[in-house]
């Protein structure tokens, strides 16, 4: 027998173990909203041309003749980020919203950053593809005990 597996880890710093207690229940809610909102404005650059973004149809035309992306895609990348973040963050429709999130961030992982190398601070793709992570999560768990989705007891 594995006596490791057989003992509850306890917390190098006991007196914490309350705090522990008491936000680990946040935690997974917390991390989802994170995830929802960060896409939010990605989404408003693309479509609105809000918080230093081009608009869509600029935002297209970069698409279609920098990255060699069919037309609509800006549109579809827009939607998915401003409205799929905001479903994300409320954990409505959340396993859809979080799917779609996902295949989008792949594809600006390996589309967009995966010629630039690994380090976001280089453009590489390490950041959209921990968000295509995390994402990805949320697409599989569903949005859990502090969604709206649990709240309405409806979950697709």
């Amino acid at each position: 027998m594995n006596t490791l597996s057989s003992r509850a880890a306890s917390p190098v710093l006991p007196f914490l173990a309350p705090v522990y207690a008491a936000l680990s229940p946040l935690t997974d809610p917390l991390l989802r909203v994170a995830a929802g909102l960060f896409l939010v404005p990605h989404g408003a650059q693309k479509l609105f041309g809000w918080f230093g973004g081009y608009g869509l149809g600029a935002t297209d035309q970069f698409f279609q003749t920098k990255l060699g992306l069919p037309a609509g895609v800006a549109l579809a990348a827009g939607l998915i980020e401003f409205f799929g973040g905001l479903a994300l963050a409320l954990g409505l429709f959340t396993r859809p919203a979080a799917a779609l999130a996902t295949g989008l961030l792949l594809v600006a992982a390996i589309q967009v950053h995966l010629g630039a190398g690994f380090f976001w601070t280089s453009g590489g793709f390490e950041y959209p593809l921990l968000w295509g992570i995390v994402t990805l999560a949320y697409a599989i768990r569903g949005g859990g005990r502090y969604s709206i989705d649990a709240l309405i007891g409806k979950e697709i």
